[in-house]
This record gives structure tokens, sequence and C-alpha cells, in this order.
């Protein structure tokens, strides 16, 4: 997407005339402008010359954002995008208009109704009181001249915008007034009497409306922009919060540097209550480092040599030296910068109902303004009666509000999501989280750690659990296997342990370990493996059982004949994957998880867990079809962290990837969770429903403003509306818009005391499996009758040696099924098999190759 800055919006109507504008381009695939932001955001081939070129043709100015990013100064560029330049400029403006306003307002109001005093000229003279009034009013709509240029250049180019009815009513008052002004002389070249010009100078004269109206949009005007300021601060403060200067190693010393030179590559230092300048690698040096800003926790983090550091952090404490690894526009404070700012750029669903109304919105006030003028004036009303209420309709009418409604609760909330370490890349992505009615949770590395954990020691009768795990420690230490890292982690994580010598180590093709410790032959590994070497009393074989339900591997272990007892490893389940979970369900949304792994497992993981359901034997790319299968149910967000959860994640209604998870899964993601925990996800669609609420309040204030208050100004409640007060009214609109959206800062996205179900769209009772797969082609019937059932599928046992877990079940599946004869494949590591469903002729040769390559022993097909 390539951004660009518009000048000269200052309603709705003008941002749907750019869009419309620029849409037309050849090469432009889509276009969404932001009024809050005044960014427009293009895809497409369209070069920048012809879209600035089109902006232009349709009277505003426009000009590249990403010029400045490609050099190297992107948050320059981002910032220097949301600076607040109008404000100032509508200060001056009212400061300059109030003086001459008072000045008007002293003779029209303090003079003429409460006799304030004047000049002795002055006095009865209506002519010379006429022509001051003139003057004044002259000089405010000159202070204000942008009205007039704006809304008479649009009107010219047949896009009439807000300007154009404020220009409108403001001129139609003046002009009438003029015309009365010129009355007022010839009544007196024909002498008429004073109480007479003394009438028709107070009631028909409207100098003061056509100053005020300019004047009092000014103040509205004034009021919005600050509040739109207000709703770009979390962006601001992101922008803040990144270091403008590094402090790098260049010929043996130390150079500070501006944070665009610094390259991947420079070794750079980083003093306690200093920023981390850019995303880096430490090298040497221990301290704690504040990450809040990027994700929102508030404990520092440890950090020491090898760990990642991010720009923006605060060291708090030590002494870092630092490989930058990411610079410029890479580090991942840009990329958070980058995607709040383009979610701005975006235009969420919602908005087209008030894009399709601004559309139309000015050519309808105006022809509205047309019929009570003339429906007046054929119920025998006078002519400055029907143009007071014409000019009252003009100027009470307000778009602004329609066109602010989204995109100002879009930017609070995705501010607000920034904060929390929750990161919305589109409008679209906001919107539909907060209507989600499944959660599809990939369970490796998403609700689960990703890696397997010791989770119980199980000694025999007279071994403790530190002696079990020494001896565990010495035989799995030399093993590359995951199982056998996970114990090794254990016996690291107790510290103090003994640590031994492990001599003639193997690893034995019939699933086990086996080495020499300590003077003793040691095994290591399945039970089916361990029962050929010691006896396992029925204890053993029930707590085996049960641990293997559960979904945990259980390792056994012997030394010369005697059992020294059990480890169980499994893939644990994150901190709070149990809380968001949970709290998913509690908002009536249906939690379903997907996982390659066996039923056992699943079953026994989705249990613990808490989910609705699961879905177990998944493919990796199969993830997508299951989504495209849950569709047709609701609307599904996708959770998950690896490339293979890609595909599922773009497929689904909303995808939403965690954050310490890869790249691929990242990019396809629409909702980045940069804490990478799971209650963030429920985070996110609590702040979906909020910013959606929100939006739904803004719409129907802004539709049941223009509602009420135009027929109110058209005198149909027979209350004759001063054009003034109508002005005051649509001053006032945009900023309640505004203000009510800016009440998003407060939301807190992780209190769930509020939370209320949503009614789910349940197409049956069938279960999710049962959704997420394919409909069954119906059977034809024959000539002959029904068709014949269909014939068994085919398939082949394959003997394996030297699977010894779960894992390497998971491993093998995986293998066998990407072959292309192969229509699935289930493994079995305590048989030492694997079950082939075939699809076509199956290659014997593939088969092999297929399980060696994963450093498996193929014994051939039974």
């Amino acid at each position: 997407m390539d951004r660009y800055s518009v000048t000269g919006m200052s309603c709705a109507a003008c941002q749907a005339r750019v869009e419309k504008a620029v849409s037309k381009v050849p090469g432009v695939e889509s276009c969404s402008v932001s009024l809050l932001t005044n960014s427009m955001g293009v895809t497409g081939t369209a070069s920048s010359a012809d879209i600035i070129s089109a902006v232009e043709k349709a009277g505003y100015g426009a000009k590249p954002m990403d010029a400045e990013i490609r050099k190297g100064s992107s948050l320059s560029a981002e910032a220097d995008a949301l600076r607040d330049r109008e404000t100032p400029r509508l200060i001056r403006r009212l400061v300059f208009s109030a003086f001459f306003l008072l000045v008007l307002m002293y003779i029209t109001m303090g003079h003429n109704m409460w006799g304030f005093p004047l000049p002795r000229y002055f006095e009865h003279n209506h002519i010379a009181l006429g022509i001051t009034q003139m003057l004044l009013a002259l000089i405010v709509m000159g202070i204000n001249s942008k009205f007039f240029t704006s809304g008479f250049t649009s009107l010219i180019h047949g896009a009439p915008n807000m300007d154009t009815l404020v220009a409108m009513g403001s001129s139609v008052s003046f002009l009438w007034s003029l015309y009365v002004l010129y009355k007022l002389c010839g009544m007196q070249m024909a002498g008429a009497e004073t109480a007479e010009m003394m009438r028709v100078y107070h009631d028909e004269l409207y100098f003061e409306s056509a100053a005020m109206i300019p004047a009092l949009i000014t103040v509205g005007k004034m009021l919005e922009a600050m509040s739109k300021g207000k709703t770009t601060n979390a962006l601001k403060s992101l922008m803040d919060l990144a270091p403008k200067k590094a402090v790098v190693l260049r010929e043996g010393g130390e150079v500070t540097v501006d944070i665009n030179e610094v390259r991947v590559g420079d070794v750079f230092i980083v003093r306690p209550g200093e920023s981390i300048p850019v995303d880096g690698v430490v090298l040497e040096g221990e301290s704690a480092v504040n990450e809040s800003a990027l994700t929102g926790e508030s404990i520092p983090v440890d950090k020491a040599a090898g760990d990642k550091v991010s720009a923006g952090t605060m060291n708090s404490s030590g002494f870092l030296k630092c490989e930058a690894v990411r610079v410029g526009e890479d580090t991942a404070i840009s990329s958070i910068i980058r995607m709040v700012s383009e979610a701005a750029a975006t235009k969420a669903p919602i908005a087209r109902i008030a894009d399709k109304v601004s559309g139309v919105f000015v050519p309808a006030v105006i022809t509205i303004a047309a019929i009570v003028v003339t429906g007046w004036l054929i119920a025998g009303r006078p002519l400055s009666f029907a143009l007071a209420r014409g000019i009252s309709v003009l100027v009470i009418s307000c778009p602004c509000a329609l066109g602010l409604a989204t995109p100002v609760a879009i930017m609070v909330g995705s501010g607000v999501g920034a904060k929390n370490g929750i990161l919305f890349k589109t409008s679209e992505a906001q919107e539909t989280v907060g209507k989600v009615d499944i959660a599809a949770l990939d369970k490796t590395g998403t609700i689960t750690e990703g890696r397997p954990r010791v989770t119980d020691l199980l000694p025999a009768e007279g071994v403790s659990e530190n002696e079990l795990l020494e001896k565990a420690l010495a035989l799995e230490a030399k093993s590359e296997h995951p199982l056998a890292k996970a114990v090794v982690e254990e016996a690291q994580r107790r510290k103090g342990l003994y640590a031994y010598e492990a001599e003639s180590f193997r690893a034995l093709p019939g699933s086990g370990l086996e080495a020499r410790v300590n003077g003793r032959l040691m095994h290591g590994g399945s039970g089916k493996f361990i029962r050929g070497f010691a006896s396992v009393s029925p204890a053993f074989e029930e707590a085996e059982r049960r641990l293997a339900e559960s979904g945990k591997t259980p390792l056994f272990f012997e030394e010369d004949g005697r059992l020294l007892g059990m480890i169980a490893v499994a893939d644990v389940i994150k901190p709070g994957s149990q809380q968001a979970i949970a709290e998913l369900r509690r908002m009536g949304i249906e939690v379903i998880m997907l996982t390659g792994d066996n039923e056992y497992t699943a079953a026994a993981i989705g249990r613990e867990a808490g989910a609705d359901d699961y879905i177990a034997g998944v493919l990796p790319d199969g993830k997508a079809e299951v989504i495209r299968g849950l569709k047709k149910r609701g609307r599904v967000a996708m959770v998950g962290d690896g490339i293979n959860d890609a595909p599922a994640l773009t497929v689904a209604d909303v995808g939403i990837a965690i954050g310490a998870g890869t790249d691929v899964a990242i990019d396809s993601a629409d909702v980045v969770l940069m804490n990478s925990s799971l209650t963030d996800a429920s985070a996110a669609v609590r702040l979906g429903r909020a910013t959606l609420r929100n939006i739904h309040e803004n719409l129907f204030w802004a539709f049941f403003y223009n509602a009420v208050c135009i027929p109110l100004a058209a005198g149909l409640f027979k209350w004759n509306m001063n054009p003034m007060i109508g002005a005051a009214a649509m001053s006032l609109s945009s900023f309640t818009v505004c203000m009510n959206a800016l009440r998003l800062n407060l939301f807190k996205p992780h209190d769930a005391s509020r939370d209320r179900p949503k009614r789910r769209r349940r197409r049956s009772a069938e279960t999710p499996a049962e959704a997420a797969a394919p409909a069954p082609e119906p059977a034809q019937e024959t000539a002959q009758g029904p068709a014949p059932e269909p014939a068994p599928a085919k398939t082949l046992t394959v003997s394996i040696e030297g699977m010894m877990c779960h894992h390497c079940e998971a491993t093998v599946k995986h293998a066998l099924e990407q072959l292309p004869f192969t229509a699935g494949a289930e493994a079995d590591f305590e048989k030492g098999t694997a079950v082939i469903t075939l699809s076509g002729e199956p290659d014997e040769a593939a088969i092999r190759k297929a399980i060696e390559d994963q450093d498996y022993a193929y014994l051939g097909i039974k």
C-alpha cells in the first residue's frame, strides 16, 4: 500500500470525492481516505504522479508519505503526517474573528437590544448602522475565506461539501442583508417613517448571522481538530519512544550517531536509563529491560548474552553491548507504528454506510433548504422568514459527524490495542474480531509452549527423584531427541545435581538408549523397550496408561536390571491459555483446538485447556480446509504461530498471530499479539466489540442529530430557529462524536468483569469436525437402482523401527502423508507400525525413502 497525505479536506463529502477521483485512475485497485489523519492509502500499479494529479483535479492537494520512509526516516514521516497543523491556524482565525465579531455583536445586540451607548452620529441613523454591520461582517467573512473558496470551488466541481453549506448560508444571509440595506436607503429617500425603518432594520438585517456562521463553525472546527489530535495521542507517544540517537563502536571508540546511520552488524552500547536504539542481540552484559512500550507488560525482563532486545525499550539497570540485527523501518517499534498508521488509513466495512450517505448528503441538504424556502413562501410567509429557515437548514446540517464516526473510534481503538501489545493491521480486522463466533486455536505454540517439558517424576521404591534425574541426565545428555532435551532442561533447572559421565553410549533401533553410567549398564526408553531388561510393577503399568491417556509420553529408566523409575514428558499448556479459553467461551465464542496429534493427546490437551471441542490429525496443509468448513457456521478467528498456520490465518475471517511466531505467520495475520499470550486474543475480541459499539453510538448520534435538527431548523415544530443557533449546533456535533470516541481510552481490554455472550449462529447440532469436513458427494442412482456402496479404502501396514514417542508418530505420519499416493496415515510407536490409507498405486521405494529421511528404520510392508 502506498500512502499519501491529503490537504484541503473538510468533511466526509471531501473524503468521498477524493476516493472517487483516485479510484478512477487506471491501475488503482483500491483507495481508502482517512478524514481523521488526512491520509490516503492506495493499492495498485498507478504512478504517484497520476494519483496526485487526480487529487488536485478534484480540488485538493496530495503528496507521498512513503518517499521519506524509503529514505529511512519512517518515523519522522509518520510524525509529520500526524502533526496538528490545523489547530494553530484555526486559533489565529478565531482570535481575529472574535475581535471584529464582538464589535458587530455590540452594535446588533448591545446597542439595539439593550441600549448600550454608541457615538451620537449613529443615533437613529439606520443606514450608517447597517453599513457598519456590513463592513464588520465582510471582515469576519474575509478572515474565514477558506470556507468560501473551498465551498464554492467544490460546488463548481460538482461535489459540494460541508464548506459549501457554510458558504451558502453565510453568503445568502449577507446578500439578503445587502438587499435590505438598499431597501432602507430607498425608504429614506421616499421619506418613510422612522418606526417603519426601525422595524425593517431590526427584523430583516442578518449581517450578524453572515459573520457569526463562519465564526461559530470555526469554533467547532477548532474543537474538532483538538479532539482529533487527541485520538492520535497513542500513536504519537509510540513515536516519542523511538530513540533519535545511538552510541556505536567504530574504529575502537564510542561514537554517537543519528539513528538512521546505524547499520545491521554495528555494535552499540546501552547504559542504564537509556533507550535501546535498534533491534539487536546482547553480546555482553546483564540487565533488566522495561519492554512495556511494546508489550504492555510492566515487569522488566532480564537480559543476558544471546537474548534479543528491541528498539524503544528501556535499559533499567546494567550495561549492555549489543549487535544491531534490524534497523530503520525493520525494527519492531517501526512495524508497530506502521501497522497502527495503516489501520487508520484503511476503512472498516461499517464505514461504508456513512460513505454512501455522505456522497449524497450535501446535495440533499441544499435541495431540502430550497424546498423549505419555497414551501414557506407558498404558505404566505415573508421572504426574510423563508430565507432564515433555509439558511438554518444549511448551517445546522453536518456531514462531518458522519465522516468521523468510524475513523475516530478505529484510531482510538488501535491506539489502546498498541498500548496493550495488540496490533490491528487494518480497521476491518478491528471490526471483524468483535463479531467472531468461532475461535480456532492451533495447539502447538499457541495453546501449549511448543516444546516438551518434564511434567512428572515417578521414582521406583528406594530411589529418590534426584537420583532418577541424575541417572536419566547422564543417558539423555548425549541424545538429540526433543524428549531428551526436556529431561536435560529439567535437570539444569533444578541445579545441584551430580553429573554422571555416560560411556559406550548408543541409540538402539528398538526405541531406546543404552550406556554405561558409573560402571553400570543403563537403558532408557518406552515401557515396551524397558520390559526387555527389567520387570515393571502393575502400579507403574497403571501410571504409564494414565499418563499416556492424558497426552504425556512416559520414559522408563533401568540400571543393571533394576527399574529406576519413570519420567513423563509433554508439551505443557502455556500460562494463561486456560484463562483465555474460558474468557472466550464466556463471551459466547465457540473454541475449537486444531492439532496434528492423535486422538489421545488431542483429547487430553483439549480437555485440560477447556476447549469446546478439538479436531485431531489435521495436516499442516489441511488447516485452511478446516477453517473453510467452520466458516459455514459463522465468523471464524484463527489463532496460530507457525509457518503451517499461514494458509489458515489467511483463509479465516480474521487471522491472529502470536508475536513470538514465525514471520510468515505474522505477515499472514490481521492481528498480531506482541505478548505471545493467548489472553491477548480474548482482549482483542473485547476491544473489537468495544470499538464496534462506539462506532454504532457515533453513527446513531450523527444520524439522530441530522434527523432531528434539520426539521427543527426548517420550522416544522413551530420554532423559528435563528441561523446563528444552527451554526452553533453544527459546530458541536463533530466535537461530540470525537469526544465519545475518546472514551475508548478508558477501556481496559483485559478486564473480563463485563463480558457478555453474543448470540451464536449455529447451522445445526453437528460437531465442529463434521462441519469442518467437506460435504460428501450425493450417491447417484442408476437405471438398475441405487448406486452400490463405495468400496472400502485400501491400506498398507508398514513396519518401522526407531519410533519412541508421540512426537515420533507425528513425524512419521507427516512424512507419509506427503506422498502422492497417500490419502492419510496413522503411526503407532508402541506397535512399531504405520498404517497408510492409499489414494493411488503405492511406491515402496518412496515409502522407504520417506521413513529413512526422518532417521527411522524401514523394516518392510506387512
